[in-house]
């Protein structure tokens, strides 16, 4: 009897958060911090659509002896959020579904109507390359271990585009996965509140007042031929972005070619809201204590920071020079803030700054040029990464 009692008292959280079954404290921990991320999604209105599925992902993961995101030593069975990780993130097919249902909901017209913004979307990925390099120079630090694999991960973080960085890490730093994915989309929620003090600073109240030509109107053929144009070009010269981009593509074509709208819908909805909970779970599943509590994680949500400010100061640097080369054709530099790739918050930023100086001054439709180019931008980035990194890794090894 009394060994009965002792065997279930064995089998409770309590012995778990104490130590039974290789669980302890962390767990009590994290659970604790996917409380909060529940609470900054539901109270603050940070990115609700996912943290609530991370926040829950999170929470049922460091349950002691549930075993919902590992595998049940008694049985040998996988938890269903292990089950869901597997299929969607080690596979890589969530977060290209993802951008499926992305390119379904988007209107490249803006870009198409003025395809100079498209290097205000590329200059904003400045930030991916040099939290990169920062991400390696932290290495130094005792306690702190990134190589090229993890620092490039960590980098893309700086595209403000979740599905890109769970792409990348899930290819090249999996063990990551659970700190990148919490930093990427906490930085996507707080774009209102980090992107205007650097607007600011990088601008001058005159610049601030600029008005823009309105945009002339796009036909419906120049949009059918785009996406098929821009999936043409990365096959040809980089292939490893072709999952995300090629994704991208067929989303928008569906949404363009008016043929199938009934997929386009599905797309947009249906799809989008499916992957959505299952890949958000999946994420917070990786926010285990035994991964999540250490010196890296500290680095990864720093380097996050510093990836996704110079991104934006990079956007906004470019679209001064350009206004300064362009005369006649004035750039209002705000625009450029919108070139990371949260779509559509950025551009609703960068207009509402706007406004703020002058308030019949609408820049959201121009914005919305370097804001879908920032999609495509970080894809790009992430193709790059993806396939030098190992090549580099390998060099290093040789010499």
């Amino acid at each position: 009897m009394l060994n009965a009692l002792q065997n279930l008292a064995q089998s409770t959280g309590i012995a778990g958060f104490l130590g039974a079954g290789g669980f302890g404290w962390g767990n009590a921990v994290m659970i604790l911090v996917g409380f909060l991320l529940l609470y900054l999604a539901i109270k603050k209105g940070f990115e609700p659509l996912l943290l609530v599925c991370i926040g829950m992902g999170c929470i049922l993961s460091n349950i002691p002896l549930a075993y919902i995101a590992g595998v049940d030593p008694s049985n040998n069975a996988s938890g269903f959020i292990k089950i869901l990780f597997e299929a969607g993130i080690d596979s890589g097919l969530f977060p290209i579904l993802i951008f499926m249902g992305v390119g379904a909901m988007t209107d490249f017209g803006p870009l198409i109507a003025n395809p100079k913004t498209l290097l205000l979307g590329a200059a904003a990925q400045l930030g991916i390359f040099i939290a990169l390099i920062g991400a390696l120079l932290l290495s130094f630090i005792p306690g702190i271990n990134f190589d090229l694999y993890a620092a490039a991960s960590i980098g893309i973080i700086g595209g403000a585009d979740g599905p890109t960085a769970i792409y990348v890490t899930s290819r090249l730093a999996p063990e990551l996965l659970g700190s990148i994915a919490v930093a990427a989309y906490s930085y996507m929620a707080l774009v209102p509140i980090i992107q205007p003090p650097i607007m600011k600073a990088l601008t001058t109240k005159e610049e601030r007042l600029i008005r823009m030509e309105q945009l002339r109107p796009v036909s419906r053929l120049e949009k059918i031929i785009f996406p098929l144009a821009v999936l043409t070009l990365n096959a040809i010269l980089l292939p490893s972005a072709t999952p995300l981009i090629g994704a991208l593509m067929f989303g928008n074509l569906a949404k363009e070619c008016g043929c199938i709208n009934r997929l386009s819908d599905t797309m947009q909805n249906a799809l989008m809201n499916t992957v959505t909970i299952f890949l958000g779970l999946a994420v917070g599943s990786k926010m285990e204590a035994s991964h999540f509590l250490n010196l890296n994680t500290l680095g990864i949500l720093f380097l996050g920071a510093v990836a996704f400010s110079l991104g934006t100061a990079g956007g906004v640097l470019l679209g001064k020079l350009m206004n300064k080369l362009s005369p006649k054709h004035p750039i209002n530099p705000l625009i450029g803030a919108a070139g990371v790739s949260a779509v559509p918050m950025a551009a609703r930023v960068a207009s509402k700054v706007g406004q703020s100086e002058d308030p019949q001054n609408f820049l959201l439709m121009h914005a919305m040029g370097p804001n879908v180019a920032g999609v495509i931008g970080s894809a790009v980035a992430a193709g790059v990464l993806i396939a030098s990194v190992p090549v580099i890794s390998a060099t290093h090894l040789i010499f």
